[in-house]
């Protein structure tokens, strides 16, 4: 049957629906190798060419990455995203830190303004992961836990739009964190956090806005710009 048939079409849709939310409910985060064509095949119950063509449209999208002889990997949690990660992933480092800080700054100011003790008990529990990750020495596992907490602040200001556009934004400003900290965690990249949150404790919007901004060119930005 080809794969221009209308039940292939709609078994093939049905089959990136389910491997679309299983990437972003999380099951499968990013960096993750999905299970294997072999794998998909017997725990969907469809044929191995109708997984074939799922997997090669998420590819297409941006979500996914075959890496022939390795596997395939998540790239991005959504269509935009992955549109994001490709239009972004040469851009002028200084221009994205730039893009972080007026995000980040919008919505910490929101957050101070709107957080609820909901958002303050996440706040402190990624805050807290964070050190964590640090005193362990693992620039990856500090990496995906500094990025955790921005998201907290983000979804702090409860503002939707904010939310999914830093969201999507999400691998790209990670990698260029994963840049400035690099495979090793030093003293010079630790950028303490606690001020930003007590500020949104606090309810003060300008302070939370100033020490938001003022991370997004902390690393590489903060020694040559004093």
């Amino acid at each position: 049957m080809p794969l221009t048939s209308p039940r292939r079409s709609v078994l093939a849709d049905q089959v990136i629906t389910q491997l679309r939310a299983q990437i972003t409910s999380g099951e499968w985060p990013v960096g993750s190798r999905i299970p294997t064509e072999a794998q998909l095949v017997e725990q969907l119950g469809v044929a191995r060419n109708t997984v074939r063509e799922a997997v090669r449209a998420l590819a297409h999208n941006g979500l996914l990455d075959i890496r022939q002889g390795s596997g395939t990997y998540v790239l991005a949690t959504s269509e935009m995203a992955g549109v994001m990660h490709r239009r972004f992933a040469d851009a002028d480092p200084r221009h994205v830190a730039e893009l972080r800080s007026a995000l980040e700054a919008s919505a910490a100011s929101l957050a101070a303004s709107r957080r609820t003790d909901r958002d303050l008990r996440q706040l402190d529990a990624a805050l807290a992961r964070r050190e964590r990750a640090w005193r362990a020495g693992r620039a990856d596992v500090f990496v995906d836990a500094d990025a955790a907490l921005h998201l907290s602040v983000v979804a702090a200001s409860h503002n939707e739009v904010i939310a999914e556009l830093y969201a999507d934004l999400g691998e790209v400003l990670r990698e260029f964190l994963r840049a400035d900290i690099g495979e090793e965690l030093s003293p010079e990249t630790y950028v303490d956090h606690s001020r930003l949150v007590e500020a949104i404790r606090e309810g003060d919007p300008m302070a939370a806005s100033e020490e938001a901004a003022g991370h997004a060119f902390s690393c590489r930005f903060r020694p040559a710009d004093g």
